[in-house]
This record gives C-alpha cells, structure tokens and sequence, in this order.
C-alpha cells in the first residue's frame, strides 16, 4: 500500500490510497469537507464523504504526470518503472505541478 496526501494550495484535501495495481481510493478529509468554502479539488471528485474508488490511477491524477520523452528522462533518474505511475505521481507531483493541486508522499507509506 502506498498513499499520498492531496494538498490544495499547500492544505491537506484528501488522500490517495493505491492497495495495489487495480485498487486505487480518494477520500477527502474531514476538516476539507466541514468547510464550506473549501471547493471541490475537481469536477470529478465532487465534495463528498464518499470514497471514491477505482481499478486504475484517476484520469485527474494521472493526467498530472509528464509524457514521452519527459516521462522517460524522469524514469530513468529516479529509478522508477514507467508503467508505475502511482510512484511517478508521488515523486513528481508534489513540488512542479501545474494548478492548485499537488500530492506529497504520505508518513506512512509502505511499498
């Protein structure tokens, strides 16, 4: 299992769970959803107590990840299998994302 912490302009809004290959989840937290005035972190994850689950990476974050020859140069220096786009995410997404959205490796993550 490895997670990620969703942050919304350095605010923690959630987090991103993969249990394994086919078995992602999202779940905001709950100080996100007490406030009222903290939006959605997109259209596809409404604001809800819900988990939102699924058998593949998000298409939100995985559309957060570099492409072609950007992806291969950034496999390759950190030593991360292309295909395994849950670590791309969490090695990548935290400090050069584009928007208001990045997503910092959790404490306790175990691989």
């Amino acid at each position: 299992m490895r997670s990620g912490q969703v942050l919304w302009n350095g605010q923690l809004a959630g987090i991103l769970t993969q249990y394994n290959r086919s078995h992602y989840e999202f779940e905001y937290d709950e100080v996100w959803l007490a406030d009222e005035f903290k939006p959605p972190i997109s259209l596809t994850f409404p604001k809800s107590q819900k988990v939102y689950k699924a058998d593949h990476l998000f298409p939100f974050f995985f559309n957060m990840l570099s492409e072609g020859v950007n992806r291969k140069l950034q496999s390759r220096l950190l030593k991360i299998d292309e295909q395994d786009h849950f670590g791309l995410l969490l090695a990548t997404a935290s400090q050069d994302s584009i928007g208001a959205v990045s997503v910092v490796p959790s404490n306790n993550e175990h691989q």
